[in-house]
Order: C-alpha cells, then sequence, then structure tokens
C-alpha cells in the first residue's frame, strides 16, 4: 500500500482547519484515513500554533516510506523532524542540437535532407524552387 502523508479538510464552510494524516494514496482528500498525527488551522494568529505534530508518529510514518505532500513536508521541516529526504526532481536537460544553425519545422527539415545529399553525394528529389516553377506553370 502506498501511503503518504496530507493534509485532510474538516472545519466549517470558509472556516477550514485541517488534519495532518497519514492516508492510502488512492483515498480521496476527504476519505478514510489510517491515523492523524497533527493539526493545521491557518486562521490562528500565532504562527508558533498553528501546526501541531506528533513527532514521534511523524517519523515513524517516514522511516516506513510514506511521501509527504508539498505542504506537509514544509511543515515538517519547520518542526525538524527526521527523517526527511529531498524528492528526487526528473533532470530537465535540454536536447542536443545538431548544429550551430538548428532550424525548427519544414525548414529544419528540408535542411536536414540537404544535409544529408550533400554527404551522399546525391541531388534532392526536389528542392523549394523546382516545386515552386512546376506550380506556376500548370
Amino acid at each position: 500500500m502506498a501511503v503518504s502523508l496530507r493534509l485532510m479538510r474538516i472545519g466549517k464552510t470558509n472556516r477550514p482547519s485541517y488534519r495532518l494524516c497519514a492516508v492510502d494514496s488512492r483515498k480521496p482528500r476527504g476519505g478514510a484515513y489510517i491515523e492523524s498525527f497533527g493539526f493545521y488551522d491557518p486562521f490562528i494568529a500565532d504562527d508558533n500554533k498553528k501546526v501541531t505534530i506528533d513527532r514521534v508518529r511523524a517519523e515513524y510514518w517516514l522511516s516506513v516510506g510514506a511521501r509527504p505532500s508539498e505542504t506537509v513536508m514544509s511543515f515538517l521541516r519547520k518542526a525538524q523532524v527526521s527523517g526527511l529526504t529531498r524528492p528526487k526532481k526528473p533532470s530537465r536537460r535540454r536536447p542536443k542540437r545538431e548544429g550551430k544553425t538548428a532550424l525548427k519545422g519544414k525548414a529544419g527539415q528540408k535542411a536536414k535532407k540537404a544535409a544529408q545529399a550533400k554527404a551522399t553525394g546525391r541531388k534532392p528529389r526536389w528542392s523549394a524552387k523546382t516545386r515552386t516553377a512546376k506550380a506556376k506553370t500548370s
């Protein structure tokens, strides 16, 4: 079972408060939870009292492999809970260009075909000039 640590909304209309819960990741936000280990009330003025966390239970869930949501991760960092690991972000590398003057779209395809023809020593089947000339005559 994939367990995630996330917020569960409780409270009244226009007066939300949240439970920090260990939940099966396939369950909906307001669905059944495995265990509640904290509370968050955004309307409390004092920042120290907004979030209450049972650190022992949070550390336990992290030790068994539960993945916290971004918001819960920030709360756990502020509470200095041990066992947090940074999530691995996928690397976003740009694809290598084939040359300094790589073109996009149809112009790039035409330039690529011309370069291949030049390398093999054959003429391309058609060029832009011959195609437009044929279109004008017919």
